[in-house]
C-alpha cells in the first residue's frame, strides 16, 4: 500500500509537471470523494519526510550560492512549444546614436543603451538558429539593469527583499564574481509597495571607467569601481557624494545620468532634479513639484530631458552653473493610473530620436499616443494613437529604429499575480513612424509583453522581446521573441520557462557585445543565444 501511494505521488508529479496546473486542478477534486481521502492518508513517517523534503528545498535557497543551480521549471512542459518560426535573415536598420564621451560604450552602458536612451544595439542579437536557452537560480532577486564592463563581464543592479546589492557576473557561468550590499530598502513614506518602488535600487549607469554609478536609499550617489588593478572583478566604493542637504529624508533618488561635461545629474521621485561635479563635489538642486517615476536621457547640446506625471522637460545649466528648465510642455496626463503603469502620467523615458526630436506617451482616454517634440522649443511636432480603447498604457522606454519608435503595451499588468495560471495582459507592439511632421502607424502587432523593456538589434533589424502566451490549461510559459522592425511579424519565439520564478516583471531585455540575450526574472537570470 504504501509503494502504491508513493507511486500515485510521483505519477501525479509527473503529470503535473507535462501538463500544468489543469493536474493539480484535477487532484484538488479527486481529494473530495472520501475514500480517496482515507486511500491517502498519510502516516506520520510520510509527515517526517515530506517536511524533511522541505527543509532540504529551504536550505538549498538559501545555502546554495547564487547561479550554481538552474531557475527549477514550472508546470506545462508538453503543452506548451519550446520553439515557433524560423531563423531570421538580417535586415539591418540605419541609425547612428552619438557615443556619450563619460558613458561606456553605447548598448553597455545602462537600462536604456546609451545617452540617448535609444534602447538600439548597433550590435547583432540571436537570429534564432537553434537557440540554446540557460538560467542561473538567484533565488529571490531581480537584477533589472545591467551592464558590460571592458572585459564584457556582466555589471548587475539587483533587488532583493532586503534591498539592493551589485554583482560582477562571470557571463558564461551567469554566477556573481563579487558583491557590494548598497544601503536597505526603507520606508519614505511613498505607498509604493515593493514590485513598485524605484527608490534607489532600479537605475545606474557604467561609465567611461568602468565604474558602476548608483543612488542609494540613503540618499546618496556612489561610484563604485568594479575591478582592481588587475582586472579582477573588485566592487569597490571609490567615491561618494551626500545629497541628504538637497533631498528630505521623504523623498527618494530614482535615476542618475551624466551629461557630455561630465555632471552627474539625478532626479527624485518627488520632483527635484540636480547634478553633481564630481571635481569640486558641489551639488545643485532644482525643484520641479512633480512626481517623477522613469529615468531621463541627455543630449550632446547639453540638454537632459525629463519626463515628469505632468510634463515634458528639458533642463540644462545657466552661467552661474545652475539646473534650469529651458522649456516645458505639458501632455494629456489622463485620469488616473492605468493598470499597467508604476506612476499617473507617462511611463516612459524620453528617448532622444535624430533631426531634433524627442519622443515619450502621454496618458491619454480612451487611447494613449506616442508623442514627438521638436528639442528646440517643447512644441508638439505629431502624435499618434495607439492600442485599443481603454486597453492602452505602458511604462517602458520607446526603442528607437531610426525613423520612429516602437511602442509596447503593458495595460494589465498589476503585479506579478497578474499572469498567473496562464493569464495574459492585453499586451500588443506599434511601430509609429515620423516624416514630414507627420505621425504615422506603421504596423501593429498582438504580441504579449507583460513588461518587457524590448530592444532592437540594428544589425539583425529584429525587436527582441520577452513574452507570454494566454493558456486556458493554465500554463504559465515565457519566451524570448523576436520580431521584425519591419513589418512587426514575429519571426521566432524560444521559450524561456514556466512559471512566475520567470516573470521578468519590468527588468530590461538586454544584449550582451556577443550576440546573446540577458534577462532578469524574480528568481534570476535567462541567457538565449544561437547554437554555437
Amino acid at each position: 500500500m504504501r509503494f502504491q501511494r508513493s507511486a500515485a505521488l510521483l505519477a501525479f508529479a509527473v503529470l503535473l509537471w507535462a501538463l500544468g496546473p489543469l493536474v493539480l486542478v484535477l487532484g484538488l477534486g479527486a481529494l473530495a470523494v472520501s475514500r480517496v481521502r482515507r486511500w491517502l492518508r498519510p502516516t506520520w513517517r510520510v509527515v517526517v519526510a515530506w517536511a524533511g523534503a522541505v527543509a532540504v528545498l529551504t536550505g538549498v535557497v538559501v545555502l546554495v550560492p547564487d547561479g550554481y543551480l538552474p531557475v527549477p521549471p514550472g508546470a506545462g512542459a508538453l503543452v506548451t512549444p519550446t520553439y515557433t518560426g524560423r531563423p531570421a535573415t538580417p535586415t539591418p536598420l540605419d541609425l547612428r546614436v552619438p557615443q556619450h564621451p563619460r558613458l561606456a560604450p553605447n548598448g553597455s552602458s545602462s537600462m536604456h543603451n546609451d545617452g540617448w536612451a535609444s534602447d538600439a544595439y548597433a550590435g547583432p542579437g540571436p537570429v534564432g538558429e537553434s537557440p540554446e536557452v540557460d538560467t542561473a537560480w538567484y533565488g529571490v532577486k531581480e537584477c533589472a539593469t545591467l551592464a558590460f564592463d571592458s572585459r564584457e563581464r556582466l555589471v548587475a543592479l539587483c533587488g532583493t527583499v532586503r534591498g539592493p546589492v551589485l554583482h560582477v557576473i562571470d557571463p558564461e557561468s551567469m554566477r556573481p564574481r563579487d558583491t557590494l550590499e548598497l544601503p536597505a530598502r526603507r520606508d519614505n513614506g511613498n505607498g509604493k509597495r515593493p514590485w513598485e518602488d524605484l527608490c534607489g535600487g532600479s537605475y545606474f549607469f557604467l561609465d567611461d571607467q568602468d565604474r558602476a554609478v548608483t543612488g542609494t536609499t540613503d540618499r546618496s550617489i556612489v561610484a563604485v569601481a568594479t575591478a582592481d588593478g588587475a582586472g579582477e572583478p573588485d566592487l569597490t566604493v571609490q567615491t561618494t557624494y551626500d545629497l541628504t542637504e538637497q533631498v528630505p529624508e521623504d523623498d527618494c533618488l530614482i535615476a542618475l545620468m551624466p551629461d557630455w561635461q561630465g555632471r552627474i545629474w539625478y532626479e527624485t521621485e518627488d520632483g527635484r532634479v540636480g547634478f553633481v561635479d564630481p571635481g569640486t563635489g558641489r551639488v545643485t538642486v532644482l525643484d520641479l513639484g512633480e512626481e517623477i517615476a522613469n529615468s531621463f536621457s541627455v543630449s550632446r547640446d547639453g540638454g537632459v530631458y525629463v519626463v515628469t506625471v505632468n510634463a515634458l522637460y528639458e533642463l540644462g545649466v545657466d552661467r552661474a552653473e545652475r539646473p534650469v528648465v529651458r522649456w516645458r510642455t505639458p501632455y494629456d496626463r489622463g485620469t488616473d493610473v492605468k493598470p499597467g503603469q508604476l506612476s499617473r502620467g507617462s511611463g516612459t523615458t524620453p528617448t532622444v530620436l535624430p533631426g531634433g526630436l524627442v519622443a515619450i506617451t502621454d496618458n491619454a482616454e480612451p487611447r494613449m499616443n506616442v508623442q514627438l517634440y521638436d528639442t528646440d522649443d517643447g512644441s508638439l511636432v505629431c502624435q499618434r494613437a495607439v492600442f485599443g480603447d481603454d486597453a492602452s498604457a505602458t511604462d517602458n522606454s520607446l526603442v528607437s529604429v531610426g525613423d520612429g519608435v516602437i511602442v509596447e503595451n503593458n495595460h494589465g499588468y498589476r503585479n506579478p499575480l497578474s499572469t498567473v495560471l496562464g493569464f495574459t495582459p492585453a499586451g500588443g507592439f506599434a511601430r509609429v513612424d515620423v516624416a514630414g511632421g507627420e505621425c504615422e502607424l506603421v504596423w501593429t502587432s498582438e504580441a504579449i509583453a507583460p513588461t518587457s523593456v524590448a530592444k532592437v538589434s540594428l544589425a539583425t533589424g529584429l525587436v527582441y522581446a520577452y513574452t507570454k502566451r494566454s493558456s486556458l490549461l493554465g500554463v504559465n510559459a515565457w519566451y524570448l521573441s523576436a520580431l521584425s522592425a519591419e513589418t512587426g511579424r514575429t519571426v521566432w519565439s524560444v521559450r524561456t520557462g514556466i512559471g512566475s520564478m520567470f516573470n521578468n516583471h519590468y527588468s530590461a531585455v538586454t544584449l550582451s557585445p556577443d550576440g546573446s540575450v540577458y534577462v532578469a526574472t524574480l528568481a534570476g537570470l535567462v541567457r538565449v543565444r544561437d547554437r554555437r
